[in-house]
């Protein structure tokens, strides 16, 4: 299965990123904690090259706790400030002011040099559609002072959102890259949801769930519906189908309704800590 989307919106977005990028002291890029690097689109790093870093392992909640500390040292490494964070619950919110007044360290004493005092750190937010870009800011406001939505490029537009004294903030909407080079990141993106499920395969996208699921992660599958993981990943989909979805005219197996709740289990945790990518 070939996996692309890239709405008219996104050139568009990614223009006026390259217009904004002048009046900014930090990038902050969300990336989705259970696919960290799939989630990171590579024309930010052009957009951003130059200016301070700050990565947010979102959705910190849904992956797995050692693989979230694997990649805090991986970004560490590569010379990004990361912080792991929940923007539903607000979990890590805190940390993420003191981490951008330390990426920020020498342009604050850059500034106070030139004897100017009190100008707020700018930083982008920056991210791939469904990242959670919007619940971050709204969380990291502590009001609601940008719409959000579930549904990948519902932010649209720019806007300035003045936190405090310290730090204003520029949301821009979520832009995916125009050709994945390799198709396992489509594939990754599709199953966290940030390809609109109107063009995919479900029933293919469970089929490489479960595959991965029964390597990575034995005994998931297992416990959360009491299927045997020894067979072939289509019987697997099968017996989920038997035990959830119920059954068709003619009393066929729904494959399709099936893969619909596997996926869905993925997505908001009912799985377990999953993550799809290991650095």
């Amino acid at each position: 299965m070939n996996y692309q989307w890239y709405p008219g919106h996104m050139t568009k977005a990614k223009r006026m990123m390259q217009e904004d990028i002048k009046l900014i002291d930090l990038v902050i890029e969300l990336v989705d904690a259970r696919v960290p690097l799939s989630s990171r689109n590579p024309d930010i790093d052009e957009l951003g090259k130059n200016k301070a870093r700050l990565i947010l392992l979102n959705k910190a909640d849904l992956a797995s706790d050692e693989c979230n500390a694997l990649w805090m040292v991986y970004f560490k490494t590569k010379g990004y400030f990361t912080v792991k964070v929940n923007s539903r619950n607000g979990s890590g919110i805190k940390a993420v002011e003191g981490a951008i007044q330390e990426a920020c360290k020498e342009k604050i004493e850059r500034d106070r040099r030139r004897g100017i005092k009190n100008r707020p750190v700018r930083a982008m937010v920056v991210g791939i559609p469904n990242v959670g870009k919007s619940t971050f800011i709204n969380t990291f406001a502590g009001k609601a002072c940008a719409k959000t939505g579930n549904k990948p490029g519902v932010t649209k537009g720019k806007q300035w959102i003045r936190l405090n004294k310290n730090t204003e903030l520029l949301d821009t909407p979520g832009i995916l890259w125009p050709k994945f080079e390799d198709q396992t990141v489509g594939l990754h993106l599709a199953m966290i949801g940030s390809i609109r499920d109107e063009i995919l395969n479900v029933d293919e996208l469970a089929l490489e769930l479960i595959k991965f699921l029964k390597e990575h992660y034995q005994g998931c599958l297992e416990e959360r519906y009491g299927c045997s993981e020894s067979g072939d990943v289509v019987s697997v989909l099968g017996e989920i189908a038997e035990s959830r979805a119920g059954r068709l005219k003619g009393n066929e197996l729904d494959y399709t309704k099936a893969a619909a709740i596997l996926i869905d289990d993925f997505r908001s945790g009912r799985l377990g800590k999953i993550t799809l990518e290991f650095p």
